[in-house]
């Protein structure tokens, strides 16, 4: 199994440069107590909880701070979390659709098995997060600043990562579709194991990626239309 960062393989053969190291998050929840079905607060403190079932749909938690928190299988949809804080928590099975999440900081945070739509993280700060497996339409990551994330076998489609600070970010047997990365600015963000590699736009933006050569090859037409170089059979000589 290669180890992250491309270092070695199965059988011990080297597989490329060395690549750094990508921080995972290390959540380790202590007991947690059940909430107690209350709304969500704005400029809340939610400390030690376990949120299960819980349906947040149109509630404005705007500021609120989760700390060793878990939240299973919590409807979303239309929750105004805008600026809040995730530290050393965890998000399973959440769904919804239009959570807004601008500005907000997650550290320490893994979300697992996620079902969003239209999700804004805009500005948002996101620091050592585990994005594992779920599907996630319409992302809006637009000038946010990730750092240390992973993204693990998640479906991500459209996601809009215009303007945003990548840096040490993997995408993991992830599937890309339609990707805007247009302004985005890169350092050592691994792309090498995307089962399918769909970049809308911002093609140009992707120094300090590092691709496969098949990926290359994939993303030939992409890179000889950003630079006006046209690509034709040649004619046939009679």
């Amino acid at each position: 199994m290669t180890t992250h960062g491309g270092k070695t393989a199965r059988g011990g053969k080297r597989t490329g440069a060395a690549f750094p190291e990508v921080k995972v998050p290390d959540v380790r929840l202590p007991p947690l107590r059940p909430h107690d079905g209350a709304e969500l607060e704005p400029e809340g403190d939610y400390d030690g909880l376990a949120f299960t079932d819980a349906g947040f749909a149109g509630q404005s938690g705007i500021g609120a701070r989760f700390l060793d928190c878990g939240l299973y299988r919590c409807a979303l949809d239309e929750t105004e979390l805008v600026a809040a804080r995730f530290t050393d928590c965890v998000l399973d099975g959440v769904r919804g659709v239009g959570t807004d999440l601008s500005k907000a900081g997650l550290r320490d945070v893994e979300i697992l098995e996620a079902r969003l739509g239209g999700t804004q993280l805009h500005g948002a700060a996101l620091e050592r997060v585990v994005v594992r497996g779920g599907k996630i339409d319409y992302l809006n990551l637009r000038g946010a600043a990730l750092k240390d994330v992973t993204f693990e076998g998640v479906v991500l489609s459209e996601a809009d990562f215009g303007g945003a600070r990548l840096e040490r970010v993997v995408f993991r047997d992830c599937t890309l579709r339609r990707a805007d990365f247009t302004g985005a600015r890169m350092t050592d963000v691994d792309l090498r194991t995307v089962a399918q590699l769909d970049i809308a736009r911002g093609v140009d933006h992707l120094a300090g990626a590092v691709i496969s050569p098949s990926q290359l090859l994939d993303l030939a037409p992409a890179f000889a239309a950003q630079i006006g170089v046209r690509v034709e059979s040649s004619p046939v000589e009679g």
